[in-house]
């Protein structure tokens, strides 16, 4: 069970390993595309109607990120991101954020700065084992990609 705070108005996130289930699958004309599930989906679907803003911060970019963006208006998405700290740390400043009214979701070690940034941190059960290591993250039950971010906005409507 998560524990966090009701002081939280965004929620940050990785995309592939959070929200995906970190595969890719290739087509035959070498186009890829990945999996969301519709648990975690419907998890926008009841942060937005909550009044919690999503943003991605992403080390790739995928179309499955621009529907979310436009169904859901997530106020930001940066794809293609190789240092994700200096864009959280703008996202924070844009909407003046304090350390307790965001939470950060990541996976790998691309998300580690990120992750030791944040007061609330979150990971997925099939994290790296350097992400998993890391002081005070708290961890969802399911893995990314099965309702990890579900289960984040399920414990954040409660709240």
């Amino acid at each position: 069970m998560l524990n966090l705070p009701n002081t939280i108005k965004m929620v940050i996130t990785d995309f592939d390993g959070v929200l995906t289930d970190n595969f890719v699958y290739i087509g035959e004309n070498s186009q890829s595309t990945r999996r969301i599930n519709y648990k975690d989906v419907t998890g926008c679907f009841m942060l937005k109607n909550k009044g919690i803003d999503i943003s991605i911060i992403s080390g790739e970019k995928n179309p499955a990120i621009e529907w979310l963006k436009e169904t859901f208006e997530l106020k930001e998405v940066h794809q293609r991101v190789r240092e994700k700290l200096p864009i959280l740390k703008s996202i924070l400043n844009k909407y003046n954020l304090s350390q307790e009214e965001y939470l950060y979701i990541g996976d790998d070690i691309n998300d580690i700065d990120c992750l030791e940034y944040a007061k609330y941190k979150i990971t997925v059960p099939n994290a790296t084992k350097p992400v998993k290591a890391l002081n005070d993250i708290q961890f969802t039950e399911e893995c990314g990609g099965e309702g990890a971010f579900r289960e984040v906005a399920d414990c954040l409507i409660k709240n």
